[in-house]
């Protein structure tokens, strides 16, 4: 992926190294929130949420601790990749008369006190739709590449690109009309809406891609490949299969490896908004 030379974000927070004492999320959205990213990556969720628990004994600090040249380089990496889908949904929101307010990227290490809660590194990079941040730990990255298999510096941008597809969802007015369909149907029905969400975000990413590539030819040779790579590494089927041994498909809440490479490929192939409506399609 061609990124050296692109723009860096102004909307990166850099909270790297520092000390987080405070209560696990316990209850409300944060729970909700955090259980869903627990489910994406395949882990035991109370790795990640630990009601009336205390994160760390030791005093918060702001001042942040000295990083490796290779933890910057991905800090500098992460910060272009934003900033391309800043310009990429700035011209978006434009073409459909509407204005688009940019994310921030918060960094972090070990724990985070988010809008959404506490989180751990264990909870992977996640979206918090109240205070419109998102978050991650750049260790993720190794765990991307050695536990998931989706090695490359597109596979990275992939998941920055993702979740910025949950952001753009959250000014859509998506996600509150979809949480509040979940709120009145039964769990295995909130499940499929949560799906449904999670492979328009991945048809988001690909929009991305397709508007990035097109204006300013980032792409490499193996690039595409490496997205759907990723996109398949995270399927619910896959996760599963490797957590328990087998599948359960009334609890996927991300979809399937081949629904989340199809629907990434959707995005970069048509490069449009409208088509990556899966709440209107009965085929995912």
């Amino acid at each position: 992926m061609r990124w050296e030379f692109g723009r860096r974000s102004d909307n990166v927070e850099d909270r790297r190294g520092r000390n987080v004492a405070g209560p696990v999320a316990g209850g409300g959205i944060g729970v909700i929130v955090l259980a869903l990213i627990a489910s994406f990556l395949g882990i035991d969720p109370s790795v990640v949420l630990q009601p009336d628990t205390t994160v760390s004994d030791r005093p918060t600090s702001d001042a942040p601790r000295t990083t490796s040249p290779q933890e910057d380089k991905q800090a500098d990496f992460v910060s272009v990749v934003l900033a391309d889908t800043e310009d990429t949904w700035n011209d978006l929101f434009r073409q459909m008369g509407k204005t688009y307010v940019e994310p921030k990227l918060v960094l972090f290490s070990d724990v985070v006190d988010s809008g959404c809660g506490y989180a751990k590194s264990a909870t992977g990079p996640f979206y918090c739709p109240a205070d419109q941040k998102m978050y991650i730990d750049l260790s993720f990255y190794d765990d991307l590449q050695n536990r998931f298999q989706a090695p490359g510096d597109f596979a990275q941008a992939y998941v920055i690109a993702h979740e910025v597809g949950h952001h753009v969802q959250n000014l859509l007015g998506i996600s509150d009309r979809v949480r509040a369909l979940q709120s009145r149907v039964s769990e295995v029905e909130a499940n499929q809406l949560s799906v449904r969400l999670e492979l328009q975000a991945d048809c988001f990413a690909g929009i991305w891609a397709n508007n990035a590539q097109r204006t300013r030819q980032i792409l490499e040779q193996g690039d595409i490949e490496e997205a759907l790579n990723a996109a398949s590494s995270i399927g619910d089927d896959r996760l599963q299969s490797q957590s328990r041994g087998y599948v359960v498909p009334e609890s996927f809440t991300h979809g399937t490896s081949a629904q989340r490479v199809r629907w990434f490929k959707q995005g970069i192939q048509t490069g449009d908004p409208a088509q990556c409506n899966t709440f209107k399609t009965a085929r995912l």
